[in-house]
Order: C-alpha cells, then structure tokens, then sequence
C-alpha cells in the first residue's frame, strides 16, 4: 500500500500557474480559506509536503492490445468512468473551487504579466501545449511503438511506448471533449473579446498528459511533465487568451482525464485529509492501492 498526494500535481501546480503571476494564494489548496486572508501557503512548503508524502507510482500493466479498435474501445470506457469515479468529483471540486477563489484577480491580472521578456519567454507556450500538437504526437508515440519499435512475431504489436501513446491519445480525447462541451456551453469571452475562454484547452492537454506520465513513470520521475504543463498554462495569461480562472479549472478537467484514463488500470481508492501547513490548510487528496 502507499499513498501519493495531488498537492504536487493539480494544487501545486495550480499554484505554480499562480506564482508567477504574483498571486500565490492559499485559497488555491483551501477553498474555504477567506479570499482576503493575507495568510498563503508557499510553493516552498507545499513542495515539501509533497516531497515527504509522495512514493513513486507502479507502472500500470501492459494492456493486451493497443491497435484502433481497441483504443476506440478504452475511450468509450474512459467517458463512462468518467463521473463514476470519486477521484474525478474531488479534482474538479477542487479545481472548481480553487478557479473561484483566483476569479477576483481576472480582470487585472493578465496586464502586470505583459513584458517583453515575458512574452518572449512565453511564446512557445502557444504550441506545447496545443491540443492538436499534443494529440499528433501522442498519436506519433503510439505509432512509433506499434509499427517501428521490433516486435515478436506473430506477437501483439504493443510495447511500453506503445501504451503510453495508447494513453495520451485517450487524455486528449476525453479531456478536449470536455473542453469544447463547456467552452461552448458557457461561452466567456476571453481577455480580447472573443469566445470561448473557459476552460483553457491548452492548460487541459498539457495536465492530461503530466497525469498520464505520472503514472507511467512515477510522480519523482514526472516533474518535468509537470513543469511544462505549467509553463503552458501561465503562457496562456501572458498571450492574453485567457483567465488565471480559465487555465486553473482547465487544469484539474484536463488532472481528472488524465487520472480516469490511467485509473482505470487497477482499483484505487482515495483518502481526503486535511493537514495544517504554514500560512494556512492543505487539503491533501492520497491515492490509495
């Protein structure tokens, strides 16, 4: 048994896209703190949380077959798992709670973002984290690891790189189903008047990967999945696309896509348990096997 928290990954990483822009707020990972409590928990100390809690993850296993009708297969099962799974409610809760408590600073925030370093700095954003970029090489992956990569004859052509490819094409369909679903739903203007803003598409994708390489690779190991999903998130304030409120709950859609297609390589079981850090609460969300 062991447990991992999504501090490190959707409220941490929530955070993340909140730091640079200057508003590190605790209600990000307390949702019930006050919006005007001066009280914040650090990136700092939630990453020591993490560090302290989190084990590395166990690879899921293998599956039989990778090929088209088996991924047409997996993805219908993902969109029903979807809402049936506690870990799906308790991430976008969260996340739904946590774009509420940053709202406030919509309005304003994206203007003290504009620099040209930023936006230099930034600019790559705009398609590392594009859904169909991200998608195309998730589909180059799977390919890669059906059709290049050697296989047994006469065996199944899936392979490590293969199921991981398998995974990701499976994130962006789920995740950016969603997306579009909502975006069009609700139709938010973005910072430049047109629709649609909410959720951010590219903050969803870059999250729905980091979680899938989570767990194909183990939480010390997907850091830097994890970094670049921010980076991409925070891209999309500085491009002026859109809200910190878009691209936060457009992190936990695109963590809860990720997790259900992964997730549903073996039961897991969550336990939900606040702990008391400096400057304020976590709310620490453990995987349980």
């Amino acid at each position: 048994m062991y447990g991992r928290t999504l501090c490190g990954s959707l409220l941490f990483a929530s955070l993340l896209v909140i730091g640079p822009a200057g508003s590190a707020q605790a209600q990000a990972v307390d949702p019930a703190a006050d919006a005007g409590d001066s009280g914040s928990i650090t990136d700092t100390s939630l990453a020591s949380i993490a560090a302290a809690l989190v084990q590395n993850a166990v690879p899921p296993p293998e599956p039989e077959h990778t090929g088209v009708h088996a991924l047409f297969s997996a993805t219908i099962s993902d969109f029903k798992a979807f809402p049936q799974r506690e870990s799906t409610w308790v991430i976008l809760g969260i996340g739904g709670a946590a774009a509420f408590a940053v709202s406030p600073a919509d309005k304003h925030l994206n203007a003290h973002l504009q620099s040209d370093f930023s936006k230099k700095f930034f600019a790559p954003g705009k398609w590392l984290g594009n859904p169909y970029v991200v998608a195309g090489s998730a589909v180059g992956l799977w390919a890669y690891g059906r059709y290049v990569e050697p296989h047994p004859k006469g065996g199944p052509r899936t392979s490590k790189i293969a199921h991981i490819g398998f995974d990701l094409i499976q994130a962006q369909l789920v995740s950016q189903a969603f997306v579009q679903g909502l975006k069009y739903t609700v139709r938010r203007d973005r910072p430049t008047g047109e629709c649609c803003a909410f959720p951010s598409g590219h903050a969803a994708s870059a999250f729905a990967t980091s979680a899938v390489l989570e767990r194909h690779f183990g939480y010390r190991n997907s850091w830097p999945a994890l970094a670049i999903a921010t980076y991409v998130a925070t891209s999309r304030l500085v491009d002026d696309r859109h809200y910190i409120s878009d691209v936060v709950f457009g992190a936990a859609l695109g963590m809860a896509s990720g997790w259900t297609v992964v997730g549903r390589h073996g039961k897991e079981n969550f336990a939900v348990t606040p702990t008391v850090v400096p400057g304020g609460i976590a709310v620490m969300i453990a995987r349980v096997h």
